[in-house]
């Protein structure tokens, strides 16, 4: 198994402030990238938000759908959308001998889509145990838009979040700059 592992010396998180109002968690946040300090935020209700209906096509076949989802977010990063794993054709997918480790979620599990007409290595991921706060993605997949044909949420086709790294869907809703755009290095 390849595993690649990135841990900044100086990210924060803000998982454990959850008691703080939004304004004050707004008011760390500005703190901390000010001082040019990362910080990862997941989603209120920790681990992820419910979604609106998400799909994935590879090939003309829908490979995912679901409205029972989970949308996470990270500093400066478009949206990464969870699947369960019983609304996605995991008849099309094997297990890669891939793997990485997230600072904030843990060591992920990457899959391979096999089709009639193609392969697509490492495709989508999981996270089995996922790290404290995360736990309600654990199982889930998330597929990487740039290697599928399409990915969608509700009635838009999002696109690949920018730089081949990075997971998140990014759709008319995303405002400002997003990580992996020329210029983002380090943030």
């Amino acid at each position: 198994v390849q595993v690649s592992f990135v841990k900044p010396e100086n990210f924060a998180d803000i998982r454990d402030r959850s008691a703080m109002s939004l304004e004050a968690a707004n008011r760390e946040i500005y703190r901390l990238l000010k001082d040019g300090i990362p910080v990862s935020v997941p989603d209120r209700e920790h681990g992820g938000q419910k979604t609106e209906r998400l799909r994935v096509v590879v090939d003309g076949e829908v490979i995912a759908e679901t409205t029972s989802g989970f949308r996470v977010l990270e500093t400066a990063g478009a949206p990464v959308y969870y699947v369960p794993p019983a609304d996605v054709r995991m008849d099309r997918l094997v297990a890669s001998s891939h793997g990485s480790f997230c600072e904030w979620k843990g060591p992920a599990a990457y899959y391979s889509y096999v089709g009639p007409r193609r392969r697509i290595d490492d495709v989508a991921w999981s996270y089995a145990a996922p790290s404290r706060g995360y736990e309600r993605i654990a199982g889930y997949l998330a597929f990487y838009a740039g290697r599928v044909d399409e990915a969608w949420v509700g009635d838009e086709q999002a696109t690949p979040q920018p730089g081949e790294f990075y997971g998140g869907w990014v759709t008319s809703r995303i405002v400002g700059p997003i990580k992996g755009e020329p210029g983002s290095f380090g943030w």
